[in-house]
């Protein structure tokens, strides 16, 4: 969740983003930027963070050096939460997704004359957080858009997001962060290489994950999980001992953290080893997993425990060791997770 009011006087995009920035800014000079962007790319990468620099710089009276100037009185709205040409849409607090209801105020807004005779702008926030009454609603607003009106939607899974929203968007995929970029980054939170070392390759190259680490504490706790994951697989530890790891965890974090072990595995094996059994059970838990983060995100509510307990039961019985026919494990060894 981004909190909108008490933001600095310039809002600057990320390190890893300025090769995206200049191509929107490029855009914007030339009167190209589009009136719906979608930004693309994996979670805790920083995609909200260009799409409110974005925001704040199409707010700006004197927008200068491709920022928004930060001393107008538009920038001290935006920076006070308080623009009234700006509106940014996420889950309301206890909720997962964006309901009907909010999109229905994006429309009436989006109609709307511009306070200060420049532009509005909404941005939604993860756009993949909304259900299918909701993107339906959204449709007219991006068929028609209203002069001066810029929608921007951040997504974390493209493929939550039908195609009729796609087609009237310029979709901009947003990479995995450089690693040279990313760590004199979070060097200014961690104040050492070697511990931003850690935490980035603890983070799976998620620089805003690496950071979210640092500050919670929660590294040894989160590196515990990779390894009681690891250890379920070579069966040294129990399915019942593998969910007690995650009794803290809520249940996007359990999904999120096993989609991505999932990923690390598919793509350490060669294409012989793509071709077996196991490699093919797994590519079908990566799809189900995809699935319940869809279904998660757009409002399911399942019993965590319950969840857990099911999910890793079936991948210690269809990748884990001592189980017959192909395994993945006893050929690439049991470090790969």
């Amino acid at each position: 969740m981004i909190d909108l009011n008490d933001l600095p006087a310039v809002t600057s995009p990320l390190p890893w983003q300025a090769h995206e920035w200049g191509n929107l800014n490029d855009q914007l000079k030339d009167g190209q930027l589009p009136h719906a962007l979608l930004l693309d790319g994996g979670q805790y990468s920083g995609k909200s963070q260009l799409a409110l620099s974005l925001s704040r710089l199409l707010l700006c009276a004197h927008a200068e050096g491709g920022l928004n100037c930060g001393q107008c009185h538009a920038c001290e709205l935006s920076a006070g939460g308080s623009h009234g040409d700006f509106r940014w849409v996420q889950p309301e607090e206890k909720s997962r997704v964006i309901k009907i209801d909010q999109i229905r105020e994006v429309v009436r807004f989006s109609n709307m004359t511009a306070g200060f005779g420049l532009r509005k702008v909404i941005v939604l926030a993860p756009a993949d957080s909304m259900n299918v009454n909701a993107f339906n609603a959204l449709l007219k607003p991006l068929e028609e858009p209203a002069s001066g009106t810029y929608i921007i939607l951040v997504c974390h899974r493209m493929d939550s997001v039908p195609a009729t929203i796609r087609s009237r968007c310029q979709i901009l995929r947003l990479p995995v962060p450089n690693v040279e970029d990313c760590l004199p980054w979070l060097d200014k939170t961690t104040g050492n290489r070697q511990e931003s070392e850690k935490l980035l390759s603890l983070a799976e190259g998620r620089p805003l994950l690496a950071q979210q680490l640092f500050y919670s504490g929660g590294a040894e706790v989160f590196a515990a999980r990779n390894f009681g994951l690891q250890a379920l697989l070579a069966g040294k530890i129990t399915v019942p001992q593998a969910v007690a790891l995650w009794a803290d965890a809520d249940t996007v974090a359990f999904l999120d953290e096993i989609a991505v072990d999932l990923q690390r595995l598919l793509s350490s094996l060669s294409i012989k080893q793509l071709r077996s059994k196991q490699a093919r059970l797994a590519f079908g838990l990566s799809d189900e997993v995809a699935q319940l983060q869809r279904a998660v995100s757009a409002g399911a509510n399942p019993n965590k425990q319950l969840l857990a307990d099911a999910l890793l039961s079936k991948f210690s019985r269809e990748l884990g060791a001592g189980i017959l026919g192909d395994n993945i494990l006893a050929e690439i060894g049991d470090d790969v997770l």
